[in-house]
């Protein structure tokens, strides 16, 4: 019996993702690895704090905090042997361990754009770490190497399948079985607190 592996693509709606997208003319420029369909394990390379674009790295992606509160997605299911899971398991589990190794590979990102292919070492950007790792899968791997790798190529790979597209949240919550939380505005706040008081 084998493994499954999951997919994420996602938009965030920052500046970076927007800008990413008027090359891409995508609308899902950000890409994640997990190891459940809760995505309570679910990897990437990105920014470290939610504040601060410029500090990025390895990371361990809580999909129901931060950027991903109201970001959109798409999540494919794949379908693994167990030695291929437990090589892309054991390749996260040491980067994880030395994660203070690792950086963003923004060079790397603004020359996929002229499709110059360049690996730095202990960098990577976030479809690229992807890719690197599903290289431990070879009937999963892309057809273009990793430092060109970009999230809409997972698409285009037939061992994916499409398991949910829409609301990140909402598929978290059904996933988890908890109900969705509701984001209420800071203005919506202040408006339901002067109603209060009238």
């Amino acid at each position: 019996m084998g493994k499954k592996i999951y997919i994420i693509l996602s938009n965030t709606g920052t500046l970076f993702s927007k800008a990413i997208g008027m090359y891409t003319k995508k609308d899902l420029n950000h890409a994640s690895i997990a190891f459940d369909e809760e995505l309570n394990e679910m990897y990437s390379f990105g920014r470290k704090s939610s504040h601060n674009p410029f500090n990025g790295g390895f990371i361990k992606e809580n999909p129901i905090e931060g950027l991903f509160q109201r970001a959109t997605c798409a999540i494919y299911e794949c379908e693994v042997t167990n030695s291929e899971y437990m090589r892309m398991k054991s390749k996260i589990s040491q980067m994880e361990k030395q994660k203070q190794l690792y950086k963003y590979n923004l060079i790397g990102l603004v020359l996929v754009a002229i499709n110059i292919e360049m690996e730095r070492e202990n960098a990577y950007f976030c479809s690229q770490f992807v890719a690197t790792i599903m290289k431990e899968c070879p009937s999963s791997r892309l057809q273009v190497a990793p430092p060109l790798a970009q999230p809409h190529h997972f698409e285009q790979l037939s061992a994916l399948t499409l398991k949910f597209k829409g609301n990140l949240q909402t598929y978290v919550s059904s996933k988890r079985k908890v109900e969705q939380p509701i984001h209420v505005s800071v203005w919506r706040k202040y408006a339901f607190s002067i109603a209060s008081f009238m």
